[in-house]
């Protein structure tokens, strides 16, 4: 059988490194950006498909769910079968999905559509990490890989000020022909500048693994997404939520009987890997469930334009940048644990002052909130993902990055889940409508731009119950915060800093099923 191994780093012109990292880049930025750019069109998109709060939510969760559910499988299927092949089929379901997206207004349809755009970024994201790491020659991969890093943390705010622009001259629609547009260059230069680079040796896929990690996840998120609308005490809201539980602990079960499998469990012993997961997790968890929240109060309650509400968010942009850049700093001064749990005591404090906010806040208040949950994301993120990284030796790297990818798309879709679920329940118990014709009031309870649209005193009582609702959703967000600082706290109080095993120095170390750093090496019997 021909290899079908990148050709040698050494062999290949710096200026083709260059223009691989550049499609991989975009490729990146653009799967990654459509998780949040798609929160600054929700009033355009609840006025004109008439989505209710719940399908909203969908809307905007069903890309997150299905990209963080398919994620580690079809990074496997990339590493086995080809990243080429993998960046082509993903660009070409990503932007055949955005075209099908712009030509509807049924909520449903754009629901399902956005799950089919989650396939095609689960096809992607790894499949760019891996073409650059196989690329790449060993003395410039850092720089590299540093690179896709930044991307893949600024591509969300990006994605914000993209769409608010875009919607000041036109329709939501704009949001998926630009999708289009990305995918379409992206996929060219994938054609012309990226290798096929596989590995046909590897263990064959997990398909056991992979059904009961997608139906639990699932499961789960769709009950919480729903519990809204049937109650949150609804046996079929409980039954699919101890389902979606169940499912997920048989999961785990089946993983630790597996000799290869798809998300070993036993890694999660090292405290330093297990520490960084959550806190990534629980980070974006805060971030996309905010923004999720934010980007309707900012439109619909304070009444900004969509460039206006992007812009708004300008401190914590600002914040995020400088902090991160210094966070290895302050980490080599003070150690991982002091940095890491006052990042996220700032992402609490944060979420604290923001969760205050009603529809005479002024702006300052907003910007007060803003700055330390900016630099708390900044603060705790670096430690977080050295955390992960450094907690397994090279031969598992691809397992760190695969976590640290997981732990953040998860987070988010979770985020968006739990926090547009405690809102919209917040907003229907608030908001009371005596008096009002049954499908007037029924209306007015779907969603706040409903509301608007009905008008007089029920867009007043309605703005007053959505704010109810977004301080219920962002206390949520705080008390996540607080759980992930207590937690990484607590791990790290007797843990040893993270080790690296002989391996780490050893490029042609063979690796070993399981192995987790420093500590003893699982039994798979």
């Amino acid at each position: 059988m021909p290899s079908t191994r990148a050709p040698a780093a050494g062999s290949t012109p710096a200026a083709r490194h260059n223009l691989v990292l550049v499609v991989t880049c975009l490729a990146l930025g653009t799967v990654v950006a459509a998780m949040a750019s798609l929160n600054v069109a929700l009033p355009d998109l609840a006025r004109e498909t008439h989505a209710t709060q719940t399908q909203l939510s969908w809307i905007i969760d069903a890309y997150s769910l299905v990209f963080a559910s398919l994620l580690l499988p079809a990074g496997a299927l990339g590493d086995r079968f080809g990243r080429r092949r993998a960046l082509l089929a993903g660009l070409t379901i990503f932007g055949a999905g955005s075209a099908a997206a712009a030509l509807t207004t049924d909520p449903s349809a754009l629901i399902a559509l956005r799950g089919v755009l989650g396939v095609g970024a689960a096809l992607v994201m790894p499949a760019t990490l891996s073409t650059i790491t196989s690329t790449f020659p060993r003395t410039q991969r850092a720089r590299a890989v540093s690179v896709w890093a930044a991307v893949a943390g600024a591509s969300a705010l990006v994605g914000l000020f993209a769409t608010g622009a875009l919607l000041e001259g036109w329709s939501w629609r704009s949001v998926f022909l630009l999708n289009v547009a990305l995918a379409l260059v992206a996929l060219i230069g994938t054609l012309l500048f990226v290798a096929e680079s596989a590995e046909p040796k590897q263990p064959r896929l997990d398909v056991g693994g992979a059904l009961l990690a997608v139906v639990g996840l699932v499961t789960l998120v769709y009950s919480v997404i729903e519990a809204p609308t049937r109650g949150w005490a609804d046996p079929v809201t409980l039954a699919g939520i101890g389902l979606g539980l169940a499912v997920l602990t048989g999961f785990v079960l089946f993983e630790l009987r597996r000799e290869k499998p798809l998300l070993d469990p036993r890694l999660f012993r090292n405290r330093h890997f297990a520490a960084g997961s959550l806190s990534i997790m629980l980070q974006f968890f805060v971030f996309f469930g905010f923004v999720f929240v934010m980007m309707q109060y900012l439109q619909l309650v304070r009444g900004d334009s969509a460039l206006m509400a992007a812009t708004a968010m300008l401190p914590m942009a600002l914040t995020m940048v400088p902090v991160s850049r210094a966070a290895p700093v302050l980490v080599g001064r003070f150690g991982f644990r002091r940095p890491w749990v006052a990042g996220l005591v700032g992402v609490a404090a944060g979420m604290g002052v923001l969760s205050r906010l009603d529809a005479s806040s002024p702006y300052w208040l907003i910007a007060t909130g803003l700055v330390p949950l900016g630099a708390g994301m900044g603060l705790a993120m670096t430690p977080a993902t050295t955390a992960i990284t450094d907690a397994l030796p090279r031969s598992l790297q691809n397992v760190g990055s695969a976590m640290n990818d997981l732990a953040r798309e998860l987070g988010g879709a979770l985020g968006i889940a739990v926090l547009g679920s405690l809102l919209s329940a917040a907003y229907r118990d608030h908001l009371s409508l005596p008096g009002l014709p049954q499908q007037v009031a029924d209306a007015a309870r779907s969603s706040l731009a409903a509301a608007h649209a009905v008008g007089g005193p029920v867009s007043d009582r309605a703005t007053t119950a959505f704010t109810d609702g977004m301080h219920v959703a962002l206390l949520g967000a705080a008390a996540a915060a607080v759980l992930a600082a207590v937690t990484v706290a607590a791990l790290l109080r007797s843990a040893p800093g993270p080790e690296v095993s002989a391996d780490d120095h050893d490029p042609d170390h063979e690796e070993v099923p399981g192995a987790v750093g420093a500590q003893e090496q699982p039994s798979y019997n």
